[in-house]
């Protein structure tokens, strides 16, 4: 018996869950097919997706077919939800790409594949909606040859064999010597088909309607037929954590797929020296599940009893959490409408953030306000109704505000010394720009002699704790190097928090130095539309401060690919359809921060005074005469003690 993890993934409205639904029924996993429209599909099964007709979560179904057990995961096709989509692609062993035959390749279509690219997934693809005026599958399937893949086989519904051995011989020479001689059989080419598919050197596409209950089951057949996996029960047991719910009674809910070994109850885990124990282990079919005492590698399931476990972490592996590719650049206040206290507002958005990582929910202190990051405003009107359904929060938000970033482009060393009255820590720190989009990294130059393990442990975490601010804007920095140069501590004098002090001041004594540079969110953005809006185009992507490379023409349409700021090209999407007439297609996707287009604007905007800011000064204390006495940051560098 396999264990098979089959993702369906397209962009909205391809027919993703009528397609999910069907297949669900064909397996007897449900007993009724439910419709989006009707608002009643056995995975949309939130009452917010019911009422908005569109998949936000990413929930699974279970079934088996000719012994084998199958979890089929529908995700999200809205942009604004795609991170949840993303985490769910990581543990699917294959996937099925819904693509719409009268719509095409759409933006999000192509954001899918690159990210089922990325985790190596193997992929099927169904050409749906096959029933629908103005449905043209042939040119569809052109359109993805050029576009996804040159090596997708085309099975039609009846199987010609002899077409699929003509297609595998035609690109390989042994297996054209063994057709030529006819000695190319069904056995074969199962297995180089399956060889193929799970290498993602073919991609086999069919057509059909999910909602005529046109080639669903035949698609099905052939992906079962041409599928394969193989997990390790007896390794050690490893899972990767994909999804964290809370029950009606606020219990939470680990989901995972287990990578390898085999998982009980009652086993247990250690997190930061807190060893939990699982408690109950849930197989789910959309809202339903099934409790049962152990799983296998291969499978997918949620557990109770663990407090700490993070989506993205490999349980029982020593890998932190992964980063993922999908990131918000938008940022928003949230706004209480209430006579709670802000502070218990937050402790429930703490909830949603375990839940949704990529909210990134942050309490300001100073401020006594939360605010979040979101892929956009569909986000913010759904974040709206679930605070109100699951905590009956009354909330909105405050305009969302794009993330900006800061960084440095030279090299400097910044220098900080903590030392009032019976403390003491001095930090001496390399500070590098490097290339664009590798966060923040460390590196540990400093001699045992100079400064104990422990204290050098001490300045990497205050330097990884949270996101430092810069001094334009006040925005995260990012995109640099720390090298911990040199330090030194106090036998008697140095304690819990001097190091913090003193790491801060020189970080921010090395940014006083240093050219500092803003940065602002960049998309790349893919525009295809008829060859009589070129110019339009062109002309709207340099008004938006983008760049573009040469456009590809044919006799009827344009393809213009280049790069374009968030900022100015966020809200385009419907001027876009406006003047397409809806028949133009647009891919927005995220290429990461570059320097900002208006760094002047937005500094005035954002009114930082960096010397207001009650996290950091750049100025160092050294203990003259009994007491405590700030020295200025351009002269501190003088007074390091390590420097004498």
């Amino acid at each position: 018996m396999m264990f098979k993890t089959i993702g369906i993934l397209a962009h909205v409205d391809a027919g993703k869950t009528t397609f999910s639904e069907q297949l669900l029924y064909h397996m007897d996993s449900i007993k009724e097919k439910g419709r989006v429209d009707n608002q009643d599909a056995h995975l949309d099964y939130h009452a917010l997706e019911r009422a908005r007709g569109i998949t936000i979560f990413a929930e699974q179904g279970r079934f088996q077919y000719e012994g084998d057990t199958y979890t089929l995961i529908d995700t999200p096709g809205h942009v604004d939800f795609s991170p949840e989509m993303e985490r769910a692609i990581r543990v699917m062993d294959y996937a099925i790409v819904i693509v719409s035959a009268v719509e095409g390749i759409q933006g999000h279509t192509e954001t899918v594949w690159q990210l089922l690219q990325k985790y190596n997934v193997p992929t099927f693809l169904f050409i749906n909606k096959i029933d629908r005026e103005g449905a043209n599958p042939q040119e569809v399937l052109a359109a993805m040859r050029q576009e996804l893949s040159e090596e997708i086989l085309w099975i039609e519904e009846d199987y010609h064999e002899e077409a699929v051995k003509e297609w595998l011989a035609e690109r390989d020479e042994q297996l054209l010597d063994l057709f030529l001689a006819g000695e190319l059989d069904e056995a074969m080419v199962k297995q180089q088909l399956q060889q193929q598919i799970a290498a993602r050197q073919l991609f086999v596409c069919m057509t059909g309607s999910a909602l005529k209950d046109e080639g669903v089951y035949p698609f099905f057949e052939q992906l079962a037929k041409l599928t394969m996996t193989s997990f390790d029960a007896i390794a050690p047991f490893q899972a990767e954590v994909f999804k964290i719910r809370h029950d009606a009674s606020g219990q939470r809910l680990t989901f995972m797929k287990a990578l390898q070994g085999r998982l009980q109850v009652r086993d247990a885990f250690t997190f930061d020296k807190k060893t939990e124990k699982v408690t109950e282990i849930r197989q789910y079919n959309g809202a339903k599940f099934e409790t049962v005492t152990s799983v296998e590698a291969g499978e997918v399931f949620a557990v109770k009893g663990l407090s700490q476990a993070a989506i993205g972490q490999i349980l029982g592996g020593t890998e932190d959490a992964v980063a993922f590719e999908l990131v918000p650049t938008l940022q928003a206040k949230v706004v209480y409408h209430g006579a709670l206290h802000m502070k218990e507002v937050w402790q429930q958005f703490r909830l949603l953030n375990e839940e949704e990582p990529s909210l990134r929910a942050i309490w300001q202190e100073q401020l006594q306000e939360i605010h979040v990051h979101v892929m956009g405003v569909i986000q913010l009107e759904v974040l709206v109704e679930i605070a109100k359904e699951r905590f009956d929060l009354a909330i909105t938000f405050a305009d969302p505000q794009i993330i900006y970033k800061e960084t440095i482009a030279s090299t400097v060393t910044g220098y900080g010394h903590f030392e009032p009255l019976k403390h003491y820590a001095e930090v001496h720190l390399l500070m590098e720009p490097i290339a664009r989009g590798n966060g923040i990294q460390f590196v540990n130059a400093c001699h045992a002699d100079h400064l104990s393990i422990g204290n050098m442990r001490l300045v990497e975490q205050h330097l990884f704790e949270r996101e430092h601010h810069g001094l334009l804007t006040g925005s995260a920095l990012t995109d640099m190097k720390f090298t911990l140069l040199t330090g030194r501590g106090h036998v008697e004098y140095t304690s819990g928090g001097d190091f913090r002090e003193a790491t801060f001041r020189a970080l921010r004594q090395g940014l006083e130095q240093a050219e500092n540079i803003l940065l602002e969110p960049y998309y790349d953005v893919k525009m295809k539309a008829a060859s009589d809006f070129i110019g339009r185009m062109m002309l709207d992507i340099q008004q938006a401060h983008g760049t573009f490379e040469p456009p590809v023409m044919t006799e009827t349409t344009a393809m213009l690919v280049g790069k374009v700021p968030v900022a100015t090209f966020m809200n385009y999407s419907a001027i876009f359809a406006a003047y397409t007439n809806g028949k133009g297609v647009l891919s927005l996707q995220f290429a990461g921060y570059d320097v900002c287009h208006n760094t002047e604007e937005i500094i005035a905007q954002k009114n930082y005074d960096k010397n207001a800011d009650p996290l950091y000064t750049s100025s160092s204390i050294f203990c003259k005469r009994g007491k405590g006495e700030v020295i200025p940051w351009d002269e501190a560098e003088q007074a390091m003690h390590c420097l004498k």
